[in-house]
Formats: C-alpha cells, structure tokens, sequence
C-alpha cells in the first residue's frame, strides 16, 4: 500500500464516520420529539431511553442510511481533492484513472465486510431489544385477530382453528388432519386447545377422531389430553418488524420452516435475506460512481457536487424501497428485486466510466 492509498483511504473511512454520526443523530432528535410523548407516559428515565433503545436504533439507522453515507463521503473527499487540484497532479504523475480508483475500492471493501457482518450478525441482535422496546412502549397490544387459520405443521399434517387468543394462548374450534396426497385420512377436533406454559404443551378439551379407510369410517372419542405439536404460541405472536430481529443463520431457518408449512407471506423474509447480500455490492458500485462524478473540477464547486451525490443516492434509496415492496406483494422475485437497485446503477456506473471524460 502506497502513501497515496493510505492518505485516501485515511480520508474516505474518516469522512464516512462522521457523516454516518452526524446523519444519525439528527435522525434520532427527530425519532425523540416524536416519541417523547410515549416516553413521558410509561415514566421512562434516560438511561432507560438511551441504553435500551437508542444505542439499538443507531446502528440500525447507520446500515439503513450506507448507500448515502457512502455516497456522500465519497464525492465530498474527491470534490476537494479534485477543487485543490490534487486529482490532476495525480492523474499528471502518471497514475492511471483505474489505479486511482483501487484505494477507493479498499475502503468500500472495509466497509462492507463491516456491513455485512453487522447486518448478518450484529444488527439483528440490537434489533431484538429495539423491537421489544418500541412493542411494549410505543406500539399499541398486538391482538391476534386472523379467522379460520390454516397451518401445515408437518408432511401430512394440517392444523385449523377458527379463532386463536394470543393473550390466553386459546385456539377454538381445533381440528388437526392427516392428509395423504389428496385424500383426507385422519381428522381430530376439538372446542378449544390452550398451551400449558409450565408442561409446554397444548392441553386439548375431549375429541372426536374420525379415521378413513377408503368408505369406512370408525369414528371415537378421546378424553381431555395433553399433547405436543410442531406449533408455538409464538407463531400466532406479534410479526413487528420480524425480520429485522433475526439473524442469519436464524433467517434462513425461518424462512425454511414457511416454506414447510406453505405460508404466503415467505417474500418478505427472502427480500430482507437478499438484501443482506446485495448491499455490500452496492457499496462498492456507489463508490465507484461517486469517484467518476466528482474528480473532475465543477462550476457548481463542492457543494453542488455534495448535492449531486445526496440526489443520487436517494434514488437508490427510493428503488431499493420499491423493489421491496413489489418483492412483498408477489409482483417480483425477492432475489431480483434485491438485485435491481445495484444492476441499475452498475449499468449508469459502466455507462459514466465509458462517456465521462476523467
């Protein structure tokens, strides 16, 4: 590593810090005076606010904000290297365009190894205590209020209740099916099934269980019972912000278990997966954009330069949130709509590098 790769990375990790510190906290000002209310109602103190909450939200928000954080800190270090006209002198001494670039590329690689080990790892887990904290303080009770619930717990195994409590832990109207291929084998039902927290186990009121055998049928009855399903409260539990709060390896088991149980809202659990993924690409894709677009000397000076990178990025911002949303309605694959975001802006960084004079 040169002197001159230090000195720009020097400046290029210095100048991302502080505009992820200073972007964030403004952010969280604002996340405090329209929350302050809750605080003042639940009598929170300040230790409580900052250390279960907004030492949590911080990085949430840092992640969230990297492609402008990125951007920005990007054009404002080579708009002033460019307006003191150190990128000529470079560009004079015989280094190549490409190699002025590689210093950039290896501060973009330090910041998406970071990226992606927190928003696999780390971020998640500040989430957790995040997401509770907003549940319990700021949110309103979760009621589960979802009808005639249908749940494959197992190969050939269905569960249906018409109605489930998630403050008593209460299902009405159970009944469980056994079902080989198309042809219903085994139908158990009950008025109610209730989870024994202390057993951790569903107690089931008396049943009647129909068995088929071709056109026989033997019908009986069972008495009250305990039992163990491949069902949890937790599945009938708040889905706040779920995603966020899972892991990696924890999304990946989650999204498996929906895809067992044949559950239709999978996209948006593989959206954020995807994402995880992508956004360390993007990192380095803005980057390189932001070089091409600001080392040459601008009339507009730096600041319009700085402007011009927060527009830019709030159009990756903007088609990363609706690539998401068409993800989360079915209309496009999680993993392309992942993708779409850096595929468009690799194809405006190739089409820069080739047309833009440097």
């Amino acid at each position: 590593m040169k002197l001159l790769d230090k000195y720009i990375i020097q400046k290029f990790l210095t100048s991302f810090f502080f505009v992820v510190v200073v972007l964030v906290a403004v952010i969280c000002v604002i996340d405090f005076t329209e929350k302050n209310d809750d605080f003042i109602k639940h009598n929170l103190s300040a230790g409580t606010i900052l250390f279960e909450y907004y030492i949590n939200l911080f990085p949430y928000y840092a992640n969230l904000l990297s492609p402008i954080t990125v951007f920005i800190s990007v054009v404002f270090v080579t708009a002033r290297l460019a307006a003191r006209t150190e990128i000529v002198a470079i560009l004079a001494s015989g280094v190549s365009f490409q190699r002025l670039l590689l210093p950039y590329w290896m501060g973009a690689a330090v910041i998406s190894a970071v990226t992606f080990g927190l928003t696999g790892w780390g971020i998640p887990k500040a989430n957790k205590t995040r997401v509770e904290f907003e549940k319990k303080y700021v949110k309103n009770p979760f009621r589960y209020d979802a009808r005639n619930i249908h749940i494959k717990i197992g190969p050939r195994s269905y569960v249906y209740m018409e109605s489930y409590d998630n403050h008593s832990n209460i299902g009405y109207k159970f009944a469980l099916e056994t079902i080989d291929g198309t042809v219903l084998k085994r139908r158990l039902t009950a008025d109610a099934i209730s989870w024994d927290s202390t057993r951790r186990a569903w107690h089931l009121t008396p049943q009647l269980v129909r068995t088929f055998n071709g056109p026989l049928e033997v019908l009986r009855t069972v008495p009250a019972r305990d039992t163990t399903l491949n069902l949890f409260p937790k599945d009938f539990g708040s889905t706040y912000r779920l995603s966020e709060t899972l892991t990696l390896p924890e999304l990946n088991r989650y999204i498996q278990q929906k895809i067992d149980r044949g559950a239709d809202d999978t996209q948006i659990y593989l959206s954020e997966k995807y994402e995880r993924y992508a956004y360390p690409y993007a990192i380095f894709i803005l980057t390189t954009i932001g070089v091409i677009l600001s080392a040459r000397k601008s009339r507009a000076g730096v600041g319009g330069q700085i402007a011009l990178g927060f527009v830019l990025a709030f159009v990756f911002i903007i088609f990363v949130l609706l690539s998401r949303n068409l993800a989360q309605v079915g209309d496009m694959s999680p993993m392309l709509a992942a993708w779409v975001p850096s595929i468009v802006f690799t194809t405006i960084g190739v089409v820069l590098y080739r047309y833009v004079p440097q």
